[in-house]
């Protein structure tokens, strides 16, 4: 039995490699609703034509902090079967269109709650590699739920999504870790936070300083004076700024960096572009980073 098992999921896997694993039909079948493309990515990845994936935010010019819900977004979560929202306050939106529109047998996964932050917590859990794994191994659980008959093929796709998809992000941040950890970095917000302490860096920016860029609250004059001394006095090696959130101030420390010689990486907070899958955009951030750290420490 156990012989057989192990023959269906590598003919499966034989099947995904010639067929690829990012060009499955979807059927209409399943409908799984993420509210933003970067959980959407995965869940579309570890679907395959098990489900259909749909992904509410996809414009990388919109803020999901502010985003408001249109009549259309509230009609394909209510037909959701399986909803991923971020939680952590982050699209209380999502949340709230869900509940208005009950479905007998939906399942939500809520990262926040997965993952066990409150209100108040950093949101910006994608950029943690480690919640990253446990989202995908939740995401996968739930579909074999609602499709228990597709369970070898959902099965064989979370291994070649954890063990081969996300093999460069894994490379990159095993790379990064072992030359640069405890190196001195600033950034922008509080979107960096999670991958720049599992990458082990020194983070020196006031972490208030963070918050408000990314809240849209206003920062204080001792934070932005700390920030900008910290980049003129060259303490930090590298500053790292979300490309999508660039306020008057983070433009204002990012002249002063190329000024100073500080070499600059960015981030953003949604798929950028936003045709890209989760793993290319990481890696392309993540090579950034990897380059500014190199230039950043060169003696």
């Amino acid at each position: 039995m156990a012989l057989r098992r192990i023959i269906a999921c590598v003919a499966v896997a034989m099947t995904l490699a010639l067929c690829g694993c990012g060009a499955t039909p979807r059927p209409a079948g399943l409908r799984v609703v993420a509210a933003e493309n970067f959980w959407g990515s995965i869940a579309s990845q570890l679907a395959g034509s098990a489900a259909q994936v749909t992904s509410t935010i996809v414009n990388p010019a919109t803020d999901p902090h502010s985003y408001e819900p249109t009549s259309s977004d509230a009609r394909v979560l209510a037909g959701a079967r399986l909803a991923i929202v971020n939680g952590i306050g982050y699209d209380r939106w999502a949340s709230r269109l869900l509940a208005a529109s009950p479905l007998p047998g939906r399942r939500i996964l809520d990262v926040g709650s997965l993952l066990g932050i409150g209100q108040g917590g950093n949101p910006h859990q994608w950029y943690s590699p480690r919640a990253v794994g446990l989202v995908a191994r939740a995401l996968s659980a739930d579909l074999v739920r609602l499709r228990p008959a597709r369970r070898t093929y959902l099965t064989v796709r979370l291994h070649w999504f954890l063990q081969h998809a996300l093999g460069r992000y894994h490379a990159l941040l095993a790379t990064i870790r072992a030359r640069f950890a405890g190196t001195a970095v600033g950034y922008s917000e509080s979107i960096f936070a999670p991958l720049g302490e599992a990458l082990g860096l020194r983070l020196e920016t006031p972490p208030s300083f963070a918050r408000a860029v990314a809240e849209g609250s206003e920062v204080s004059a001792t934070d932005l004076l700390t920030v900008e001394r910290q980049v003129s006095r060259r303490s930090i090696r590298v500053w790292v700024f979300n490309s999508q959130n660039a306020t008057p101030e983070v433009q204002r420390v990012n002249a002063l960096a190329r000024a100073a010689g500080v070499p600059l990486a960015t981030v953003t907070e949604t798929l950028s572009p936003a045709s890209a899958s989760f793993e290319d955009w990481q890696v392309s951030e993540l090579e950034g980073l990897l380059r500014a750290l190199e230039r950043g420490t060169r003696r």
